[in-house]
């Protein structure tokens, strides 16, 4: 017998722990977008932890910003940026409040709402494509900056929650170097993610990009 995933929603004790705590414990969880048009559940299948202060790959490195002030507040809130002039990425804070620190979300599977997904990511060749990669996952969400600090612990209606789901065994988590990332950041194996699963993106080590002459 198959047991459906809890929707219990996870509570923001959850998310005040370690980001490297919290990252692997994000595997399997269910991520709920509500939108006018209906919602949109995602289960986590791909994450990466940013460990604020202490990792020269999170944004919070330099100290607090406009742009990261989000990471420094309590944690439960999510964090939305916007990357290489075209697309969104969001994460979860973690951590007690004042000490940034944060879990990108990178992948995930469409558990329902996959025809208010594909509108959105019309591109993809398939439903396992929908959320693979955390540009793609956002998209398919519909997140964009208007949802920077929102409250995915708040109780009621909320735009974006995160329930109990499913958690993958412990056994069945992998971790490996974060993908993209530059310099001393990149070396970290702070990228967690479901073993064989489909929907997990595949790993690109970081690109310099070429100075014109």
């Amino acid at each position: 017998m198959i047991t459906p995933p809890d929707r219990t929603p996870l509570t923001r004790e959850f998310f005040d722990r370690p980001a490297l705590d919290v990252a692997p414990d994000l595997v399997g969880r269910t991520l709920v977008r509500t939108t006018p048009d209906g919602p949109i559940a995602v289960r986590l299948t791909e994450v990466e932890a940013y460990d604020g202060p202490n990792d020269p790959g999170s944004h919070a490195y330099r100290g607090q910003t406009p742009r990261n002030s989000v990471m420094f507040g309590p944690p439960g809130y999510v964090y939305v940026y916007f990357t290489c002039g075209m697309w969104f990425c969001m994460n979860l804070v973690c951590g007690p409040e004042g000490r940034a620190s944060a879990v990108l979300l990178r992948a995930g599977e469409v558990l329902e709402g996959a025809d208010l997904a594909r509108k959105r990511r019309f591109s993809a060749r398939n439903d396992k494509e929908l959320a693979k990669g955390p540009a793609r996952l956002a998209t398919a969400l519909g997140v964009d900056r208007a949802l920077n600090g929102t409250d995915a612990c708040e109780s009621g209606e909320t735009p974006l929650r995160v329930l109990a789901g499913t958690p993958v065994p412990s056994d069945q988590v992998l971790n490996g170097p974060r993908t993209g990332v530059s310099g001393d950041g990149g070396v970290h194996p702070w990228r967690f993610w479901a073993a064989n699963d489909p929907t997990v993106s595949p790993y690109r080590a970081h690109v310099p990009r070429r100075r014109s002459s």
